[in-house]
């Protein structure tokens, strides 16, 4: 399906949304280290998972929000709210206040606004494209998310550490502009039928809703096979989800300023800062110009034997960052943490569609999703572990912990084979 055929709300939305991740991926990278210098390591790390916890809250009535109160309505008003939460933001680092604590406040309603809008989004596209349709529609949307993430960091490097509060502010303006946008130029696809069923319930509320996924959710946990895949994936999450936690502040205090590269006469040179703003991008471009690649050659190869590798592949590069200060081994290591996540990114989908009954698929889809809500959770929690036991032991539990994941997920294979197919 061509994007010229697209329903308009989409089309507004794939260039609106560019604009809107590129300048958030200016900024999110970057906050473990800011928050690590201003609250120290231990207390850093705390907060962020505190900040996770009214995430993952906020991404429970998101869906309850979409289906009872519109998608372009939950649209426009998270990203007018994130605009708003950015301009407290920068207000926290202008000339006039510097309060790490306003800005971590600030922070965490922008990740809250954040968890509002995507349920709606991705209820949007279900709305008008065909079923056929809709994974290219998908895919088309992620690319254009990897290519924010490749763009974003190479300028967040130098502008969020220089030019914080003008920063800020930008992206503020931005989600605030993308709201008026979406309110002025999308059409609301909530079908009639659902509204009016959301209408009849109105005494419920979303606490029963919230209740009511939390009984599903139980229903499908008595599923041994189906827990096992999200204690593995909660697990494994604890290696990729240090892109933007452990990592960039492991870079920051071991590059201070290191020569890269020589050519004709003039030295390149990086800092911990920038480094972390070069590798971001390079997995963000790898993710971009090879998940459909990767995701072909997996189909060739057992699906045990992919999701047990690429566990091993991410604790290989766990066990090589703390190894050196090298920013070329850096390179190396991020290369093959990419690769692990590009072997399963495809696979995984269709293995949870295996999993599940054909009139319970929906909801196994929403609780697969908890081995990333679940592990970006606890995944802060390894900023202060470099506090208590320094960043070599650090690196190694996270490795420890992919493995861990890789024997899980063979277990979960041993009853998968011995399981009656739907």
């Amino acid at each position: 399906m061509r994007i010229r055929d697209w329903d308009r709300s989409l089309k507004v939305r794939l260039v609106g949304e560019f604009f809107m991740n590129t300048s958030y991926w200016m900024v999110f990278p970057f906050l473990a280290i800011y928050f690590a210098d201003e609250f120290g390591k231990g207390t850093a790390g705390l907060l962020l998972v505190i900040s996770q916890v009214f995430s993952v809250a906020a991404n429970l009535v998101g869906g309850y929000c979409a289906d009872r109160f519109g998608r372009r309505a939950m649209l426009v008003f998270a990203s007018i709210a994130q605009g708003g939460a950015f301009l407290l933001f920068a207000f926290a680092n202008s000339p006039w206040l510097e309060s790490p604590e306003l800005g971590f406040i600030a922070f965490t309603l922008a990740g809250m606004c954040s968890s509002l809008y995507w349920p709606a989004s991705q209820a949007m596209i279900a709305d008008v494209i065909p079923e056929k349709y809709r994974s290219d529609v998908f895919a088309i949307f992620y690319t254009t998310l990897n290519i924010a993430v490749v763009v974003g960091p190479l300028f967040g490097a130098v502008l969020f550490f220089t030019y914080r509060f003008e920063l800020l502010l930008v992206v503020a303006v931005i989600s605030m502009v993308l709201g008026l946008i979406l309110r002025l130029y999308t059409n609301e696809t909530l079908a009639r039928e659902l509204a009016n069923h959301w209408a009849t319930e109105e005494k419920t509320g979303w606490p029963a809703a919230v209740a009511k996924q939390f009984k599903e959710y139980g229903l499908i946990f008595n599923d041994r096979l189906f827990l096992l895949f999200v204690i593995a994936g909660v697990l494994v999450a604890q290696t990729f989800m240090q892109l933007d936690l452990l990592i960039p502040v492991y870079l920051k205090e071991t590059i201070d300023v290191q020569t890269i590269a020589s050519f004709f006469g003039r030295e390149w040179t990086v800092t911990g800062e920038t480094s972390f703003g070069f590798l971001l991008s390079e997995n963000g471009l790898l993710v971009a110009l090879l998940t459909v690649i990767v995701t072909r050659w997996m189909t060739q190869f057992p699906e045990k034997w992919v999701f047990f590798l690429s566990t091993l592949l991410y604790a290989a590069a766990m066990l090589l960052f703390p190894l050196t200060s090298w920013f070329w081994m850096f390179v190396v290591a991020m290369g093959i943490f990419t690769f692990a996540e590009l072997m399963v990114v495809g696979v995984q989908q269709s293995f949870i569609s295996k999993l599940a009954p054909e009139d319970k698929r929906g909801q196994y889809f929403a609780a697969a999703s908890l081995r990333y809500t679940i592990g970006r959770m606890i995944a802060p929690l390894s900023i202060p572990m470099t506090a208590w036991f320094g960043f070599g032991w650090t690196f190694a539990i996270l490795a420890a912990l992919a493995v861990i994941s890789g024997f899980v997920y063979l277990a979960m294979f041993r009853l998968f084979e011995k399981r009656p197919s739907y």
